[in-house]
């Protein structure tokens, strides 16, 4: 039977992962009608094969703020959200020690739990006292939060549209966009789907990486030009670039990655510049690397380096997790070069569906904003999964309530030059 959709609603959702779902959730608490519609099924795209890491390990003071509240909205439904508070450790060789320092000292101002070492010394002996087996040599910098943690992706987002639904919230899958009618002042009146027209009053866009084609469809520019914090103008910009995120799967049982007292392991983010080695002595690389991992369900899951795919990019069928030949190796020796108990990873990996492809923007950071007088686009830049909380402000935002904490991402920063800082990190989501 085909899916139905009402002819009108208050807000039309576009898209079930987790800024829709978290948007819809939060209107519904306030009573107010509103449709989420999907053109696969709820955790189909990025949010539900996202590696599932919450942390707030962010150079940038807005985005650390807004990750405040993100873990917030986490640890309030932990178990219906299938959501673990392990922590998260980020460990980096002397070049990013300036920047980790940074990020704890304005951490402590905000009230969020972590500590910080500094000296190869120090980080050695706190890791050793979390891993007995502990062997990553060369790391001068620790920040170990205490807050954050990991989610299993699919399920949390089961579990946040069951949070929406419980709500009053409707749901319909299978239902895709075509298209938007607007009148004479830009607003959007309908929106045209696979499965009739529907009548709006406000729109909520929030599809991750399909976001390109969306924009497009709202009449919204590809390119753009962009002031500088210093003045500069960049002109003709690109407004969208894509990445593929590499991850995947060791066969160990979860049991094994836990500290010295029985707890789930914290995620492990480390960066090194020393040269990474297999098992069998060969050379994977002598130039700088990171990666991260943590437990999953029933194996160690993480990932590393990104794969730059350029301003277009094809995301229809989504990426079934496909990487680069040799991240296997880099991948599989980089655990066993900070932990012995992983040796022999490489023998036991596996490649899944997860990863996948991140739109990012032109500076690498969320855009949130009403783009079209009635409709608000989240174009999180990758940053999704964790963001559970910029839903909660978009549905204040919707009741005529500014937020505070969404500010800093709307458009017109890109004109006026108000752009976030950037760290020293290689990645382009730090």
């Amino acid at each position: 039977m085909p899916t139905r959709v009402p002819p009108s609603i208050e807000t039309l959702v576009i898209g079930a992962g987790v800024h829709g779902l978290s948007t819809a959730w939060h209107l519904a608490r306030a009573g107010r009608p509103v449709l989420v519609v999907d053109k696969s099924e709820v955790g189909s795209g990025a949010s539900g094969i996202a590696c599932g890491i919450v942390r707030n390990n962010y150079f940038q003071p807005a985005m650390q703020e807004l990750m405040a509240a993100c873990v917030e909205v986490w640890e309030s439904e932990a178990e219906t959200l299938h959501y673990h508070p392990s922590g998260y450790i980020a460990l980096g060789p002397q070049e990013q020690e300036q920047d980790l320092i940074a990020v704890f000292e304005r951490q402590q101002r905000i009230g969020y739990r972590s500590e910080l070492h500094v000296g190869t010394d120090e980080v050695t002996r706190h890791m050793r006292s979390l891993y007995d087996d502990w062997r990553a040599p060369g790391l001068s910098v620790c920040l170990h939060e205490h807050a954050g943690g990991y989610g299993f992706n699919r399920e949390s987002m089961l579990g946040l549209a069951g949070l929406a639904q419980r709500a009053g919230a409707q749901i319909a899958t299978g239902v895709e966009v075509l298209g938007f009618e607007f009148d004479a002042s830009g607003a959007v009146t309908k929106v045209r789907t696979s499965a009739g027209e529907i009548a709006v009053e406000q729109v909520v866009v929030a599809v991750g990486p399909w976001i390109a084609s969306l924009w497009s469809m709202l009449g919204l520019p590809d390119r753009l030009d962009v002031r500088q914090p210093d003045g500069t103008l960049v002109a003709d910009q690109e407004m969208w670039t894509y990445w593929y995120l590499q991850e995947g799967e060791a066969a160990f049982d979860p049991a094994v990655f836990v500290t010295a007292n029985g707890s789930s392991s914290p995620v492990l983010h480390v960066d090194s510049a020393q040269p990474l080695r297999a098992d069998d002595g060969r050379l994977i690389t002598d130039e700088p690397w990171g990666v991260y991992f943590k437990p999953d369900r029933d194996s160690i899951q993480g990932g590393a380096q990104p794969i730059p795919q350029g301003h277009r990019f094809e995301v229809d069928p989504y990426p079934t997790g496909n990487v680069d030949p040799g991240f296997p190796d880099m991948w599989s020796a980089s655990l066993s070069h900070c932990l012995a108990r992983f040796e022999g990873a490489r023998a036991r990996y596996r490649q899944v569906r997860s990863g996948g492809a991140g739109a990012f923007t032109v500076d690498n950071f969320p855009v949130f904003d009403h783009m079209r007088p009635n409709a608000f686009v989240v174009a999180d830049s990758n940053h999704g999964y964790k963001m559970i909380a910029v839903g909660r402000e978009v549905a204040r935002i919707l009741q005529g309530e500014h937020s505070s904490l969404l500010h800093p991402f709307r458009y017109e920063r890109f004109a006026t030059g108000d752009l976030h800082p950037v760290s020293h990190s290689p990645y382009p989501w730090s």
